[in-house]
């Protein structure tokens, strides 16, 4: 088990991810950890420490301290990416489980040990795409921002447009983990890395800071071993080949020993622009990195490295960095092939204790072998009464025994 570190951010202003696209009305919803890594770099750069930090990890063969993407987070509920070979279940009616890009790790956990969801407990938020308990509200919303650059020479001309963002919902955030490669990396580094995560969360992540967007209240951190921050149950070492779920992005070095032949990984291509005091704006080389939530199938951890996507005649080196942060799982337990709802003592549902909220009757566990109970059926509370089901608020007064009951109060 190696050192670790949660960092927390809750945002203060809009954040805006740029997506692959390019474009101003799109945004992506996760924060990866190759852009993680490059302003974690320039905050070390502001902190003169931006030299010793790329010797410990872009120029190091075991790098000292490792990122995972940003992740969001609602109250104590952690979202993942969730890996490949457990997710989605199998094709429901109510829900459509493979929307969700991002999953509680209750969840998680339920899946890997073949347990089965209660569909009428949970919803996927088509906008963030999260799987959220039914009747909660998603971390975040995308929203449209507008926006005019004036031509400050002649002031005759402006260029209005709109850039998407993420609005995020309150005691909602973003949250990543940081792995330090020993307890001697962990001393050296543990101060400084929170130190640029302050910076950082003062000056902005990801796109339009010049604006104010991408920051966030001081950052909260929480210290202990991987991967017991993550998993409440870590898998076991067993057999030659394990699997590993990723959290980061990943840049395969030739001499890794994973078998490309098995598990399940997708590859996505990843570019942007040279930001540097040497020139800004150049393209990088586009370079394609193997994305989160894939499962690999190695034996040993994953490890990665940082590729050098400078453009042609660049003054210096511009790392991309492809280091892996994966967490070794037991392969999914096969599911029954008509498995029980998983019952209140054992759903994944995960507790929110900033709203707390009483479950309706309908979430209740349903015993095995117990027939639904039909909504008519259901005991209630309330004392017998003799008004009809359907009184008025405001009863009009009775009528006479000679004249006839109208059908329907007189408005």
């Amino acid at each position: 088990m190696n050192p670790g570190l949660i960092v927390k951010l809750r945002p203060s202003t809009p954040w805006r991810m740029g997506p692959a696209s390019g474009q101003r009305d799109q945004v992506d919803l996760i924060l990866h950890s190759d852009t993680l890594f490059s302003a974690v770099t320039h905050a070390m750069r502001l902190l003169g420490r931006m030299e010793a930090w790329l010797d410990a990890t872009a120029r190091e063969a075991t790098p000292a301290v490792v990122f995972s993407s940003l992740f969001p987070f609602t109250g104590d509920v952690r979202y993942f990416v969730p890996p490949r070979t457990a997710w989605p279940p199998p094709p429901s009616a109510k829900v459509r489980w493979k929307g969700a890009r991002f999953v509680p790790q209750g969840v998680v956990e339920a899946m890997l040990q073949g347990k089965a969801l209660n569909e009428d407990r949970w919803s996927v938020d088509g906008e963030s795409e999260c799987l959220v308990a039914s009747g909660r509200v998603a971390p975040f919303r995308i929203a449209l921002r507008s926006a005019a650059a004036v031509d400050r020479v002649t002031e005759a001309a402006a260029l209005p447009h709109q850039h998407a963002c993420l609005e995020f919902s309150p005691g909602s955030g973003l949250w990543c983990a940081a792995a330090f490669a020993s307890p001697a990396a962990r001393d050296e580094w543990n101060e400084p890395v929170r130190a640029a995560f302050r910076l950082l969360a003062d000056s902005g992540f990801g796109g339009e800071r010049s604006r104010g967007w991408g920051r966030s209240e001081a950052p909260e951190f929480r210290e202990g071993t991987l991967p017991n921050l993550l998993l409440s149950t870590p898998a076991p070492v067993n057999g030659d080949a394990s699997q590993f779920w990723l959290l980061s992005l990943f840049s395969p070095r030739p001499e890794e020993p994973v078998d490309w032949g098995r598990g399940s990984y997708h590859v996505t291509p990843r570019t942007g622009r040279v930001e540097s005091p040497a020139g800004s704006g150049a393209r990088k080389k586009s370079i394609d990195m193997v994305s989160e939530g894939s499962v690999l199938i190695s034996a040993s951890a994953p490890v990665g490295r940082a590729s050098d996507v400078a453009p042609e005649g660049h003054p210096h080196p511009v790392f991309q960095a492809g280091f892996a942060l994966s967490i070794r799982i037991a392969p999914p337990r096969p599911r029954a092939a008509a498995p029980e709802p998983v019952s209140a003592e054992e759903s994944p549902e995960p507790e929110f204790p900033e709203t707390p909220e009483i479950e309706p009757p309908e979430t209740a566990a349903v015993p095995p072998n117990v027939p639904e109970v039909q909504p008519a059926e259901v005991p209630r509370e309330e004392p017998p009464t003799e008004e009809p089901p359907f009184t008025e608020p405001e009863p009009e007064p009775e009528p006479s025994p000679e004249a006839p009951v109208p059908e329907a109060p007189e408005p």
